[in-house]
C-alpha cells in the first residue's frame, strides 16, 4: 500500500505536465541580436510568443533586437519523412555521445547538423534550442508527440529525475532497435505472402486481356468444338475484356473500405487482430511477436524503476493487438488489487507456460526485468527463425502458384492444336 501511496503523485504529475507542454501552442522565430563580444547573431527559435524569445535569448546571454514569426512557406519541399528507425538512431546516438561525457546540448546539436535528413536536422535542432532555452529534455520531446511517444518521454523524464538519463537513453535505444527489427521480421512474414497473391493475380490479368484474345481469333477458323477448359479459360478472358473496370472497382472499392473502416471502426479494428491471429503459418509468427513486444517493454520500463502496474499499462499500448491488449489490461487490474503477475498471466490462457515460469521466477528472485529481458530475447530469435523459415517455404510456393496459373492457361490455349493433330 505504502508503494503505491508513493507512486500516485509521480503519475499525476507526469500527467499535468503533459497537459501544460500541449497547451502552450509555439511558434517558430526568426531573431537576431549581438552576443556578449558585441558581434552580430541570428538563428531560429521556438516559443510561444516574442516576449519568451527575447528572455530565452538572454539567459543566453543574447541581446535580442529583431524579433519575427516564421511565416509559412507554400512552395516548401517536406522532404523525406522521420521514422521510427531514425528516432531509434536519435536514441542511440544521444546515449553513446553523453556516455562519452559530451554533454547534452552538443550531442544534440552534432546529431542534427551530421543527419542526412533535413527533417531529422530540423527536428533535432528545435529540440536542441529548447533544451538551450531551460526546458528539460523530456517536456522538449513532449512538443514532438508524433515521434516520441509518452513510454519514451516518461522514461527520459525518469531518466533526468534520477541523473542517469545516459543510461535510460541507452535502455531507450535498444528498445527501439528491438522494437523496429522485431516489426520488420512480421511486416516480411505477411508481404510475402501478399506479394505472391498480387503477382499472380498480375500475370493471371494480362493473360486473359492480351494473350488469351490472340488464341481464340485463331479458334474462330478451326471449324470445330473448342475443349471444355479452353472455353472456360476464352469465356473467362471474354468477361475480363467486358467487365474489367468492374473487377478493378471492386478492388479499389474494397481497398478504400478497410482503410476507412479501419481509421473510423474499433470494432473492425478489433475483429481484424482476432482474424489475424487464426492465419495459418502467419499466426504462429504473430503470438510470437506480441510476447516479444510484452516482454520488451515490460523489462524496459520495469528496469527504468516505473512501478509494476504503470509498466504493464505501457505494455498493453504497445502489443499493437486487442487480444493482446486486453490480456495485458487484465494483469494490469489483477496486479493492481495484490495478485502475482504469472498467476494472472496463466489465468488469460494466451501467454506461453514457459513465459509464466520465468516470470513467477523473476518475481521470487526480484529479477523479474532481467527475466523478461531473457523472454524478449528468446521470442525475437523464434521470430526470427520463423520469418526466415518461412521465406524459404514461400519461394517454392510463388514457382508453384506461377507455374499452375500460367501453365494452366497455357494448356488450355494448346488443346485445341493437340486436337487437332491427333485428328489428322
Amino acid at each position: 500500500m505504502a508503494v503505491s501511496t508513493v507512486k500516485k503523485p509521480v503519475a499525476k504529475s507526469r500527467a499535468a505536465t503533459r497537459k501544460k507542454v500541449n497547451a502552450q501552442k509555439h511558434h517558430h522565430f526568426t531573431w537576431e541580436g549581438l552576443d556578449r563580444r558585441g558581434a552580430k547573431v541570428s538563428g531560429e527559435i521556438q516559443a510561444a510568443n516574442p516576449a519568451l524569445v527575447k528572455a530565452q535569448l538572454r539567459k543566453q546571454g543574447i541581446r535580442p533586437g529583431k524579433v519575427r514569426k516564421k511565416g509559412i512557406e507554400l512552395f516548401k519541399s517536406k522532404g523525406k519523412p522521420i521514422t521510427p528507425a531514425d528516432v531509434a538512431l536519435i536514441a542511440r546516438q544521444l546515449a553513446t555521445m553523453m556516455k562519452a561525457g559530451v554533454p547534452l546540448v552538443q550531442s544534440l546539436e552534432i546529431i542534427g547538423q551530421g543527419n542526412e535528413k533535413a527533417t531529422v536536422q530540423q527536428l533535432v535542432l528545435e529540440i536542441k534550442n529548447d533544451v538551450e532555452s531551460g526546458n528539460n529534455l523530456a517536456d522538449a520531446l513532449r512538443k514532438h508527440p508524433r515521434y516520441f511517444d509518452d513510454l519514451f518521454c516518461d522514461l527520459v523524464g525518469a531518466g533526468e529525475q534520477s541523473g542517469a538519463l545516459e543510461t535510460m537513453l541507452d535502455r531507450i535505444a535498444l528498445y527501439k532497435e528491438k522494437s523496429e527489427a522485431l516489426k520488420s521480421k512480421i511486416k516480411k512474414a505477411l508481404t510475402y505472402p501478399i506479394a505472391v497473391l498480387i503477382v499472380a493475380g498480375i500475370v493471371t490479368t494480362i493473360l486473359l486481356i492480351y494473350v488469351v484474345p490472340m488464341f481464340e481469333s485463331m479458334f474462330k477458323d478451326f471449324g470445330a468444338d473448342l475443349p471444355a477448359f479452353t472455353q472456360f479459360v476464352v469465356g473467362l478472358s471474354n468477361s475480363m475484356q467486358e467487365n474489367w473496370w468492374i473487377f478493378l472497382g471492386f478492388v479499389i472499392a474494397a481497398v478504400v473500405a478497410n482503410k476507412e473502416f479501419h481509421h473510423r471502426s474499433e470494432k473492425y479494428r478489433d475483429f481484424k487482430d482476432r482474424l489475424i491471429l487464426k492465419l495459418p503459418i502467419l499466426s504462429d509468427i504473430l503470438n510470437k511477436g506480441a510476447v516479444a513486444r510484452y516482454a520488451r517493454t515490460l523489462a524496459t520500463t520495469f528496469a527504468a524503476g516505473v512501478p509494476l502496474v504503470e509498466a504493464l499499462e505501457s505494455a498493453a499500448g504497445a502489443s499493437g493487438n486487442v487480444v493482446y491488449r486486453n490480456a495485458i489490461n487484465k494483469v494490469r487490474d489483477d496486479v493492481s488489487t495484490g495478485m502475482q503477475m504469472n498467476l494472472s498471466m496463466q489465468s488469460t490462457n494466451i501467454f506461453p507456460n514457459m513465459v509464466v515460469q520465468m516470470v513467477a521466477i523473476g518475481e521470487e528472485s526480484g529479477a523479474l526485468d532481467s527475466m523478461l529481458s531473457k523472454v524478449a530475447e528468446i521470442y525475437e530469435q523464434e521470430v526470427d527463425d520463423a520469418v526466415d523459415g518461412l521465406s524459404a517455404l514461400i519461394e517454392p510456393i510463388i514457382m508453384s502458384i506461377l507455374g499452375v496459373v500460367v501453365g494452366g492457361l497455357i494448356i488450355a490455349m494448346y488443346l485445341p492444336i493437340f486436337q487437332m493433330g491427333s485428328v489428322v
